[in-house]
């Protein structure tokens, strides 16, 4: 657990001390494998996690070379793109023979690209 008594709390700081307090009631195992979201400026990332085995089973990103071609027509364009990358990792979820899921916000609030990126995720054939 990170300290912060005495120095400033960042956000960043906040963010991971949410993150471990969230990861002490998920665990993923084979049958249900965590989805994991990890956000940056530009970019969001979504990994599912076998937790039993500490194996990452697939993951996708906004960076793929599979989203190179996509043109988001909104003026939200990374969260249009963030949608569209939790869609690709359902469905290369469910060719995997995943459906059923857990969901990790990773620290960060249910909200924006991160709520997109879940809803993506639930349009592409994921249960969570």
């Amino acid at each position: 657990m990170i300290k912060q008594s005495k120095m400033k709390k960042s956000r960043r700081l906040q963010r991971k001390r949410r993150h471990y307090r969230v990861r002490r009631k998920i665990w993923g195992t084979a049958e249900r494998p965590r989805l994991t979201v990890y956000r940056s400026l530009r970019n969001i990332e979504g990994q599912l996690i076998n937790d039993d085995e500490s194996r990452t089973l697939l993951g996708f990103s906004t960076l793929s070379p599979e989203l190179a071609d996509f043109e988001a027509d909104g003026d939200h364009r990374r969260v249009e793109e963030s949608f569209e990358a939790g869609r690709k990792l359902a469905e290369k979820a469910v060719a995997e023979g995943i459906s059923n899921v857990i969901f990790d916000r990773g620290g960060y609030p249910y909200h924006g690209r991160v709520k997109a990126f879940a809803e993506g995720a639930r349009e592409g054939g994921l249960e969570f």
